[in-house]
């Protein structure tokens, strides 16, 4: 048996190739026990394969609980994780919190060597000369200034360091990019998950005959590999709901399209086109900036579980506080008395009265006596939080340069059935599509994903391309020995134009222009263009496709009416229906446009 197993904040989903689905509240003490059990009651013994995707990283980072990191840089560069770059969040709030720094400043310890812009030394490194590492620290980071280009010195010192019995990530073997904050970020980052994220992982390591781990960009890794690479597995669990939510899309007649994933605490999007995620060079979590190839999903506090409450002024706010898996919404009955998204549905009518999932029963009184004593409506808190979640779809599409009016919204999510109609409605879109099991769909995303490697690699002379082709083959080969045998691959340049600080990925230099002037409005025809970075990414199909998973049925229903399903309930208001689509899915249009 293959099994998908996608933790997240409220509840742990897995779903087994014969179209079972199990929904179990999840262990934030130790998310491997709702894996554990969940994966137990659709498989009973140890299955063949787990694809899994976890949020381990994501909260070890979001909450501060990684390892006590050292870092080792060149002379002159200690600061330059703590300086950052000129753009700054809130650039007129001179009360304004930055996120603390990932290395206390007595742990930051600089080495002698240097190497010039182009990658040749200009002095050796002696890494015998670093003092001791503290006894607290647990992990040390090594990013030395333009070993993107050369990692020679690098590896001399973590062959140093290792020898002494630590634990090192090197800035070229995580993120072997160019501009040496990101780098250096991206580096502690991974230096600093990896003691958790790897204890982690080898304890679900006997789930399974085979366990593989859901990546930031969308593929599947090797267990061993991921508890390497955490800093990879900041996106893990979300990235499997966009790859099966663009498969839906693109099943049902809808290859340009956005996924809209409303879970417990949060909301992602990401935009899809031509029936691929767009992807993104980096990531910010937590107001640190992580320079790693990922699907460029945004994510917003909205979740079924965030809190709806009246601010300082009068004003009603939802989210991004959530009630979470424990004691979750007032109407789960565990002892919450906030509240939330979902106890607003349930009192609007949109969730059933008595509607049963993950093995709860929904009491609509406790959810009732929870919006009045917070003095807030169910209609307001809905409101207010599809207001939020229209921003953000706006982000991904219009912000773009992308119109809405062309695009289909998938969405999935215990959540997001119930407030995609709103939505569509609102930025006028032609169809929602509510693929099957589309409560557990990041596992089902987990399921159905590739075999991936992405590979990046600078380019050491931005404005010479002699030589290009021949590194982007290179470069692709590499990437296929990673994933095996019967891999395909695909690359990508990022450009920009002579004298800009930022670039775009491409699929090619001669696409440069155009893609400029969707993102940004114009285009330089004549202006010189430069190439910052080559990227490869190699894939291996899945052993299961999405339309390969038992179809379940369901029928036509004209609003307003709630369909409940056993992992979700879809609202479908009045003047709108739902037809039978493919792949098991609902499609969901407006009867008057």
């Amino acid at each position: 048996m293959r099994v998908g197993a996608d933790t997240g904040g409220t509840f742990t989903d897995v779903v087994g190739d014969d179209g079972r689905i199990a929904k179990v509240l999840s262990t934030p003490d130790d998310p491997g026990s709702a894996v554990r059990t969940g994966v137990g009651r659709l498989a009973g013994d140890r299955p063949a394969h787990l694809a899994h995707g976890t949020t381990v990283a994501t909260n070890a980072l979001l909450e501060g609980r990684g390892a006590v990191v050292a870092l080792v840089t060149t002379e002159g560069l200690r600061d330059v994780i703590e300086i950052g770059r000129q753009d700054r969040p809130a650039l007129y709030d001179p009360a304004v919190v930055r996120p603390a720094p990932l290395v206390a400043r007595p742990h930051r310890f600089e080495v002698r060597g240097r190497l010039a812009a182009d990658g040749a030394e200009l002095a050796p490194v002696v890494p015998v000369a670093l003092p001791k590492m503290p006894e607290e620290v647990e992990a040390v980071a090594v990013c030395l200034l333009h070993a993107d280009l050369s990692p020679a010195q690098e590896q001399a010192v973590a062959l140093h360091l290792r020898g002494l019995g630590h634990d090192v990530t090197c800035s070229h073997e995580v993120s072997p990019e160019m501009r040496e904050h990101e780098r250096t970020v991206t580096t502690v980052i991974n230096a600093a998950l990896r003691p958790r994220c790897r204890a982690y992982l080898r304890g679900i390591a006997s789930v399974a005959d085979e366990v593989q781990v859901m990546s930031s960009a969308g593929g599947l890794l090797p267990l061993a590999e991921a508890a390497e690479r955490p800093a990879a597995l900041l996106l893990s669990g979300p990235a499997g709901g966009v790859r099966a939510a663009a498969a839906a899309a693109v099943a049902n007649g809808f290859p340009d399209a956005i996924t809209f994933d409303m879970g417990g605490t949060s909301t992602d999007v990401c935009l899809v086109l031509g029936g691929e995620p767009a992807p993104a060079a980096e990531r910010s979590v937590g107001g640190h900036t992580v320079r790693f190839p990922s699907l460029d999903i945004h994510t917003i506090g909205a979740g079924g579980g965030s809190i709806a409450r009246l601010d300082p002024g009068g004003a009603l706010v939802v989210g991004p506080q959530s009630a979470g898996a424990d004691p979750g919404p007032a109407c789960y009955g565990r002892g919450g008395t906030a509240p939330t998204v979902t106890d607003a549905d349930l009192v609007a009518g949109r969730i059933p009265p008595g509607a049963a999932f993950g093995g709860l029963v929904l009491d609509g009184a406790a959810a009732a006596r929870a919006i009045a004593d917070a003095g807030v409506t169910a209609d307001g808190v809905i409101a207010v939080v599809d207001a939020g979640m229209e921003r953000a779809l706006r982000a991904v599409s219009v912000e773009r340069g992308v119109d809405p009016r062309g695009l289909a919204l998938v969405a999935f999510g215990g959540a997001g059935p119930l407030h995609a109609c709103a939505l569509a409605e609102a930025l006028d879109m032609p169809a929602v599509i509510v693929p099957a099991r589309a409560g557990v769909l990041s596992a089902v995303g987990l399921l159905t994903s590739p075999r991936q490697r992405d590979l990046v690699r600078s380019w050491p002379t931005p404005g010479d391309l002699d030589g290009l082709d021949a590194s982007l083959a290179e470069l692709a080969r590499e990437a296929r020995s990673l994933v095996g045998t019967g891999a395909a691959s695909t690359t990508s340049v990022d450009c920009r134009y002579q004298g800009q600080s930022h670039e775009l990925t491409v699929d090619s230099v001669a696409d440069f222009h155009d893609a400029h002037r969707q993102r940004n409005g114009f285009a330089r025809p004549d202006a010189p263009i430069e190439v910052i970075a080559l990227r490869a990414t190699a894939t291996l199909p899945p052993a299961l496709d999405l339309t390969d998973l038992p179809a379940p049925s369901r029928s036509t229903a004209t609003g307003p009416v709630a369909l409940a399903e056993p992992d979700c309930t879809i609202w479908l208001p009045a003047g709108w229906r739902a037809e039978p689509g493919q792949a098991g899915a609902l499609v969901l249009r407006r009867t008057q446009r």
